[in-house]
């Protein structure tokens, strides 16, 4: 069972783990020493270290592959930096930076705003990542983020004229899906441009959104596959033919790879940002509900997670150990995990709270109150 967190905040990155686990936090070649006790943490978890402390840092990312964790941080005036560690967090080390082609004639090119997403590549293809940025940008890299590639047949998608940004100033590329059995068939999510495929490594691409809605358009123009604001697309690694969409306005669902994305009804709102599939049962999947647009709170200042286990049929929603007045935080779109058995999540909001579920989410257990704002959640496998 997995036991470490990797925890992306405003504020800096945080390893945790298990109390019981923290001598091994992360796998890799060195043990981890062990850290300084710290107090604040329930529910049996640590502090194991901490890293780039008073930085944002945008999403963090431990290669199954090889151990080594990298880090993406958003300097604001300074810029977006990368960095890597091979030794399980104790030292860092910077590495390149997605970089956008020069615009032609003299015209000023685009400028990386923020690495919104890292995913590794196929377990036969060591040293491959994957990277989303603002302004839409699809970027591989072949020798772990020593350098990075521009894919330019999805930069060159005359559609790409038509993204926007979905809450930022520019469109922004949020999640990769790295299909389990063929590493050259990829899928992103684009906000607000749609979902996108390619069979061939990314040498061609095409929209993949038919079935899915956008409602803050004219009727004339809600179904245009490659304007739809899909918060956050995760993949079935059991059955990579099934996506969950948390879209803009509904949760959607496809299990023909994209081929049409079916609307689904939930209560008590199919608005927010999260969502995570269970890895072994592609009918499993969780959301965090909120209040659409304006407000961004939960619904009634209840915090609740919806979980379907019928393949969006119907919701449950549960409750038990999340505040039930007065409620504020809202779930990023990476602020959601499942773990390797599919019974334990972690779920991080903007107010700093951090909680676990070691029951397919049906109960939760703060594991901190004063965490930094949290952009991002992810077990280390």
């Amino acid at each position: 069972m997995s036991e470490s967190l990797l925890v992306t905040t405003r504020k800096g990155l945080f390893i945790l783990a298990r109390a019981r686990s923290a001598k091994r936090a992360v796998r890799g070649q060195r043990p981890v020493k062990k850290a300084p006790a710290r107090t604040g943490l329930g529910s049996g978890w640590s502090f194991v270290r901490s890293a780039f402390v008073g930085d944002p840092v945008s999403m963090a990312l431990h290669d199954p592959r090889n151990g080594t964790l990298y880090a993406a941080l958003n300097l604001g005036h300074f810029g977006c930096k990368l960095h890597r560690s091979r030794d399980e967090g104790v030292t860092w080390e910077e590495c390149a930076v997605p970089a956008y082609p020069a615009a032609k004639e003299g015209a000023p090119g685009d400028t990386l705003a923020l690495i919104w997403t890292l995913e590794a590549g196929g377990t036969n293809e060591p040293g491959v990542l994957w990277a989303g940025t603002i302004p839409g940008g699809l970027f591989r890299s072949a020798d772990s983020g020593t350098s990075w590639v521009l894919n330019e047949a999805l930069w060159a998608r005359p559609e790409r004229a038509d993204w926007i940004g979905g809450g930022y100033d520019h469109a922004g590329i949020h999640w990769v899906c790295v299909d389990a059995r063929d590493a050259r068939r990829i899928t992103v999510g684009v906000s607000c441009g749609g979902v996108w495929v390619t069979a061939d490594g990314g040498s061609t691409w095409a929209c993949r959104a038919d079935g899915m809605r956008a409602a803050y358009l004219p009727p004339e123009q809600a179904g245009l596959p490659h304007v739809q604001d899909p918060h956050r697309v995760v993949q079935s690694p059991a059955k990579p033919e099934v996506l969950w969409a948390q879209h803009h306005n509904g949760i959607f669902r496809t299990v023909d790879g994209g081929g049409h994305w079916q609307e689904l009804s939930a209560e008590p709102s199919t608005f927010g940002f999260a969502a995570a599939v269970h890895p072994r049962k592609p009918d499993t999947a969780w959301f965090v509900p909120a209040v659409a647009d304006v407000c961004r709170i939960p619904v009634d200042g209840r915090m609740v997670v919806s979980r379907t286990e019928d393949g969006g049929r119907t919701f449950e929603t549960f409750h038990k150990g999340l505040p039930q007045r007065h409620a504020y935080h809202l779930v990023y779109r990476h602020g959601l995990a499942v773990d390797g058995t599919g019974r334990r999540l972690a779920m991080g909001s903007t107010t700093g709270e951090l909680w676990t579920s070691d029951d397919g989410g049906e109960s939760w257990q703060a594991v901190s109150a004063h965490l930094p704002p949290i952009y991002a959640v992810r077990f280390v496998p």
